[in-house]
């Protein structure tokens, strides 16, 4: 046998694309991570995320909105009445040809044509009552009489659709057999739900069930309880549909529906169906309904089929909301949502799940001590390392700046080597970048010898022993103003990109982020991101600047860089007995102590930067002079600017660092 003999090929059907790339979670989580940073919980950010969706696929509330457009379609196109409409057609068609036949036949006795078409004549209005008062009648037109035999196999058809999908179509032009093979069905139908009801049935039951008469049952059923599942939504439907319509309609159909087949014995094993299906699956919707408004008829079986529509939309819509105790976006069934919307609204709810399930599983969210959700360390260097590229790319558009990637500024090789990132300042691997220009070239079809061009890929550095090191201390103001004027998320990626810089390139210095409103306090990268926005009045620089000093003091033989990120002047400041004293306009006794405590910075040889965010003629007075008064250095950033400004100035302090006055005027 060869490979062609026993392979198949076809459509995959089988899930999720075991061939899809994994999903990416890199918009994921910077929107993530920009809520969190905003004061929102990582719960409520990652669902405010899954409810917006991404740049190539639907959101929640998205596919919330299509899910009500498409039941307002339904209900707006469709009308309950189109069995109705048929039977009143055929019953027009067969009294029609009825009275031409009885206008043609001359051999026919005068008096029974008179009583043939004062019946005729005399019909009811009501369909079903005419239907029925024609039940016995004689018939002298064949195209008549086989007009009103098909009023009573539509009725059959019809009932057995409302409970059976498809059986409209598979009996039409049925044989009496065809018909007797059904009635057998249901009856060997309610006799296992009636022994299933009483704990009474076996494996063996279903199975010898579904060998007879399998054929019935396109849900392919692997089970008594799935059987049980699939004909009780589908009677559900048919009970909603029913008290969908009008009383008058709902009587006529009844009434109707005696004449099924011909037969009333078929209306009383559907009777007997409904009550099994009630018994076993009472949680269903037995007695709700809907309110349609639109042309077009519908039958009692296709009705049956949008009144199960209709529920799995009620049912996507519950699951879309996501607002159930333990909600996840596991539960969403995907068949209803490819049936109802299309495959494209199924990849794009599969793709969230799967977001979902990677940030929760993944390692991008944690419990902290309290209990409530993080992000955790890997989410924050992910998030770090996307915002330090988009400073790169703010400081690469600056001009008249220093290049910092300088040969040597790092320190002396050890040997080995890496691949470049924004920040580095290690000399390159001129063999190393040769050779990965070279081999990327040859992989991508080009020969070498003739055209060889660097990308940024292809660069590597020497890593270097550090000549100096640096302590640096981020003092950052959380004061009310910083959240009111829009300053605190820039502010927090601020932290963020200066922390990865630091962590991943310049291992060798320590970094402490300060946080000062009221008081101040030193945080961790991941306490400072889930800073909620503060509402306290109060700027204490003084204790800010009292924490920055012990920092230094830890770390002597390290060069000292303060960077200072501000929106106001300072209101208050740290008593003796560890309160903080406020007031506005500012006292002169906080001006007092801020400046005494800059002062005993300064004379430590500390290298610092005052950011000033906003236009305070106030806030510019007083940086000014502390600048002037320690040697520092003042940047007016806007706020869309501030990273690059921050990560520019520390590359600064850390750069004149590692050189001596002469080396830094070459």
């Amino acid at each position: 046998m060869t490979l062609h003999d026993r392979s198949r090929y076809g459509r995959y059907a089988g899930g999720p694309d075991p061939l899809a790339p994994p999903v990416d979670l890199a918009e994921a989580l910077d929107a993530v991570a920009e809520d969190v940073m905003d004061g929102y919980s990582p719960r409520h950010a990652l669902q405010e995320f899954l409810r917006r969706g991404g740049r190539d696929r639907d959101g929640l509330d998205t596919l919330a909105r299509r899910v009500q457009e498409r039941r307002r379609d339904l209900l707006n196109r469709h009308r309950l009445d189109g069995t109705l409409d048929e039977v009143r057609k055929l019953l027009d068609t067969a009294v029609l040809e009825e009275r031409k036949q009885l206008a043609r036949d001359a051999m026919m006795d005068n008096t029974d044509r008179a009583i043939r078409e004062m019946q005729l004549q005399n019909l009811p209005p009501s369909t079903a009552a005419a239907v029925n008062e024609l039940a016995s009648y004689d018939w002298q037109s064949g195209t008549a009489r086989e007009a009103y035999k098909r009023i009573k196999d539509l009725l059959g058809r019809e009932v057995l659709d409302q409970r059976f999908a498809g059986m409209k179509q598979a009996l039409e032009n049925a044989t009496d057999e065809d018909r007797e093979a059904v009635s057998d069905m249901l009856r060997a139908l309610n006799g296992l739900l009636g022994k299933h009801r009483r704990g009474e049935d076996t494996a063996a039951d279903f199975q010898e069930f579904m060998a007879k008469h399998g054929q019935h049952f396109p849900e392919n059923p692997q089970s008594v309880e799935e059987l049980v599942d699939a004909l009780a939504k589908r009677s559900a439907a048919a009970q909603r549909l029913l008290q969908s319509m009008s009383p008058e309609q709902r009587e006529e159909l009844m009434r109707l529906s005696a004449q099924a087949f011909g037969s009333a014995g078929l209306m009383d094993q559907l009777n007997e169906l409904d009550g099994n299906l009630q018994a076993l699956r009472p949680g269903e919707d037995w007695n709700g309904s809907e309110a349609f408004d639109g042309q077009e008829g519908l039958g009692l079986g296709d009705g049956t089929g949008v009144l199960q529509d209709l529920a799995e939309l009620d049912g996507l819509s519950e699951q879309l909301s996501q607002s159930y105790n333990g909600s996840r976006l596991d539960d969403l069934d995907l068949d209803s949502l490819t049936r109802q919307l299309g495959p494209d609204a199924a990849v794009s709810a599969r793709t969230l799940a799967e977001i979902e399930r990677a940030m929760e599983d993944g390692g991008y969210l944690r419990r902290g001590p309290d209990g409530d959700l993080r992000l955790s360390p890997q989410a924050v260097r992910r998030l770090g390392k996307s915002l330090l590229q988009d400073t790169a790319r703010q400081l690469s558009g600056r001009q008249g700046q220093r290049d910092t990637r300088l040969a040597g500024a790092a320190g002396e090789q050890t040997g080995s080597s890496r691949p470049w990132e924004f920040g580095d300042a290690e000399p390159w691997d001129v063999t190393r970048t040769m050779t990965n220009a070279i081999q990327r070239t040859m992989s991508d079809g080009g020969n070498p010898a003739r055209e060889l061009r660097l990308t940024p890929e292809d660069i590597e550095v020497a890593e270097t022993e550090a000549r100096s090191q640096a302590a640096v201390v981020l003092l950052v103001d959380v004061s009310f103003s910083m959240a009111a004027e829009g300053r605190w998320v820039p502010m927090k990626r601020t932290a963020l990109a200066l922390h990865h810089l630091i962590s991943t390139r310049f291992r060798g210095d320590r970094l402490q982020l300060v946080t000062f409103g009221r008081y101040a306090q030193s945080m961790d990268i991941g306490e400072l991101t889930a800073l909620p926005a503060l509402r306290e009045q109060g700027t204490n620089l003084h204790h800010g600047l009292l924490l920055a000093g012990r920092f230094f003091r830890r770390h002597p033989s390290m060069q000292h860089v303060l960077l200072v990120v501000t929106d106001g002047e300072p209101t208050a400041h740290l008593l003796p007995d560890g309160d903080s004293w406020f007031n506005w306009p500012p006292d002169t006794e906080t001006i007092r102590v801020t400046v005494a405590e800059l002062d005993r910075l300064g004379r430590s040889g500390v290298q610092a930067t005052f950011f000033r965010l906003g236009d305070d003629p106030g806030l510019e007075r007083f940086v000014q002079r502390m600048a002037r008064r320690i040697d520092a250095r003042v940047v007016a950033p806007d706020v869309g600017g501030l990273g690059a400004a921050v990560v520019g100035e520390y590359l600064r302090a850390h750069v004149r660092s590692s050189y001596s006055d002469t080396d830094w005027a070459l």
